[in-house]
């Protein structure tokens, strides 16, 4: 009988960066023992292995994609393999597998088959963002994408407001990055007691983080329109 594999989540850089700056060697030696990924986008993957410095000819790799038009009975297949004792990584598109992405379906399928899940050390953009805000690092939560619709976007900025006062809570979001503005400008507009830490091209070249009250936003916004932003708020 085979040993089973194991399901090693592969973090991937924050942008187009050296991959040196923020991913251990450790990560590179791990792929070059893996030649099956579930992965977010193919054509991404390649690239990004390639960077790693992937041995292994790119063409010879088995990328299982795992986005919104995998269906259910696909993704339950992808871990077959690690029942008859492969490893399989998982690559997101930025960042840490699993967190605000697709593959925390992967990792709980996998727990449910006693599959052994490995979390291999790289950058993730909300743990870095809050890092570097100034904000309560004991007692904080990430809502992810705040509502589409304004009303309702902005009713949820109130609800943000009291819950960073009242229970001293950090309030972490994101926005699509083409959005970035229209959020910015209803923070403004809605929040008043609070600080806002706007961190945007985390570990890029370009990376901008900083942390002031309401006030002293105001008619000095950065221009982070299209660019990758965390967003943060504190009493």
């Amino acid at each position: 009988m085979n040993k089973r594999g194991t399901l090693y989540l592969i973090p991937a850089t924050l942008g187009d960066t050296d991959v040196d700056t923020s991913i251990p060697e450790f990560v590179k030696n791990v792929i070059n023992e893996i030649d099956e990924f579930i992965v977010e986008n193919e054509r991404t993957a390649r690239r990004y292995l390639k960077r790693l410095g992937i041995k292994k000819p790119l063409n010879d790799l088995v990328l299982h994609p795992l986005n919104k038009h995998t269906r259910p009975e696909e993704i339950a297949t992808y871990l077959n393999p690690i029942e008859k004792g492969k490893n399989i990584g998982m690559i997101s598109d930025a960042g840490c597998p699993a967190v605000a992405d697709p593959g925390a379906e992967i990792a709980r399928l996998a727990h449910g088959k006693n599959i052994t899940v490995v979390p291999l050390v790289g950058p993730s953009s909300i743990m870095l963002a809050l890092m570097a805000s100034g904000f309560n690092g004991q007692n904080f939560v990430f809502h992810g994408y705040l509502p589409k619709e304004r009303g309702a976007r902005i009713e949820k900025l109130r609800e943000l407001e009291r819950d960073a006062r009242k229970k001293y809570q950090t309030q972490i979001f994101m926005e699509t990055p083409y959005r970035n503005l229209h959020l910015l400008e209803d923070i403004i507009k809605t929040c008043q007691n609070v600080r806002l830490c706007i961190a945007a091209d985390i570990t890029l070249p370009s990376e901008f983080i900083k942390t002031k009250s309401i006030k002293e936003w105001k008619g000095k916004l950065p221009d982070i329109n299209k660019r990758p932003a965390i967003f943060l708020i504190y009493k």
